[in-house]
């Protein structure tokens, strides 16, 4: 009998979080594997070419990294409790919303846990315990300071900026609202079963801001309904065997609840216009880029909406990959059901992410790169 996959990843960590919610939700065998020095900066860099969380060490012996590829690739070979919807526009916005949860939150993830030094003490003894087991507390402490500076060293990249907190507090205290009152209508954030879209916001919301002291006391615990959501999709109901041969279907409705638009609002007025800066950086970046290299994980700033104030970061080209995810759904779909979903972007402000031109971008380990010609 094969061993059952591993996951390579933290607690604390967004994508791993995503990923792992993703697995106990469908009930597939795993063995949860803390990351340590060695498997981190040496394994899982010589397998994947990234220093990088999660991994997953597939039954076959195949490692598999960054959580979209592998949720796509388990999805394929798991169909049982399938988290893709069959409808055109629930389809869709599962792929929006995951690109918008595994991007645009990134910011405020970082803020909540690094602004606030009340966090540390968990990170230091989580990350210590999985970095160096069995050494010495200094030790330990020593590594996780390590871990840390590099990862403050991304603030900055990613806006979290000073100047830009007070901005940054405000919407996140207005999206929970609007999160936490959705909530409180519906158990998923596309009705009534989780979707990608769940799981992608389980990223934030279960690795970071529902566990770091901080935000888990000041901003989660008096939104019960967001806080319930997080232990459902956080420790869901144990998988029910399926019938041989069955997989039980989505539902068969294009109707999404009322209660989600306010979000998807914020998304086509903040996160759109982000992805159309970061396409003109990329665009004139590529002649530039000698062939076969991928672009550079940051470029300039970008500056965009966000609530009633304005928000600058790095544009990061792999932002751009993601938006090129959901985009490929939507052109794979027959002219009717893309008539769907243009109607219903329409409805909600939201035409112009059909009009991004984006140039093809193929993933090259935590970098994009263009896709080679068609000869």
């Amino acid at each position: 009998m094969k061993p059952p996959y591993t996951l390579y990843g933290w607690h604390l960590s967004y994508f791993t979080g995503k990923v792992r919610c993703y697995l106990l939700h469908k009930g597939i065998a795993f063995t949860d594997q803390p990351v340590n020095m060695f498997t981190l900066l040496s394994t899982i860099k010589r397998q994947t070419g990234a220093v990088v969380m999660p991994v997953l060490r597939t039954p076959q012996g195949a490692w598999v990294q960054d959580s979209s590829v592998i949720i796509d690739q388990l999805e394929a070979a798991h169909p049982q409790r399938p988290v893709i919807p069959t409808r055109p526009v629930p389809r869709f916005a599962a792929y929006l919303l995951e690109a918008w949860c595994d991007e645009w939150w990134i910011p405020i993830a970082m803020h909540t846990r690094w602004t606030y030094p009340e966090n540390y003490e968990l990170f230091e003894r989580e990350a210590g315990s999985h970095l160096l087991p069995g050494f010495p507390g200094p030790l330990q402490r020593r590594a996780v300071a390590y871990i840390a500076a590099s990862l403050r060293a991304k603030l900055h990249t990613v806006g979290v900026r000073p100047e830009q907190f007070a901005t940054m507090d405000r919407w996140t205290t207005d999206m929970l609202d609007l999160l936490d009152a959705h909530f409180a209508q519906q158990p998923y954030l596309l009705g009534a079963q989780p979707t990608l879209a769940d799981f992608s916001l389980a990223g934030p919301m279960v690795a970071h801001l529902g566990r770091d002291p901080w935000p888990a006391r000041e901003l989660v615990a008096p939104r019960r309904h967001l806080r319930a959501w997080i232990e459902r999709i956080a420790a869901p109901e144990p998988a029910p065997e399926p019938a041989p041969g069955v997989t039980a279907p989505m539902p068969a409705t294009d109707d999404l609840p009322a209660t989600l638009t306010p979000v998807l609002q914020a998304i086509f007025a903040e996160f759109v216009p982000m992805l159309e800066g970061i396409n003109q950086q990329v665009r004139a970046a590529l002649p530039a880029l000698p062939p076969g290299k991928a672009l550079r994980r940051g470029l300039a700033d970008v500056e965009v909406p966000m609530g009633a104030g304005r928000f600058r970061r790095s544009a990061l080209p792999y932002t751009l990959w993601m938006a090129q995810r959901a985009l490929d759904v939507y052109r794979a779909m027959p002219p009717a059901e893309q008539a769907q979903v243009q109607a219903w972007l329409s409805s909600l402000g939201g035409e112009r992410l059909l009009a991004l031109d984006i140039p093809r971008l193929r993933l090259r380990g935590l970098r994009v790169m263009p896709e080679p010609a068609a000869s």
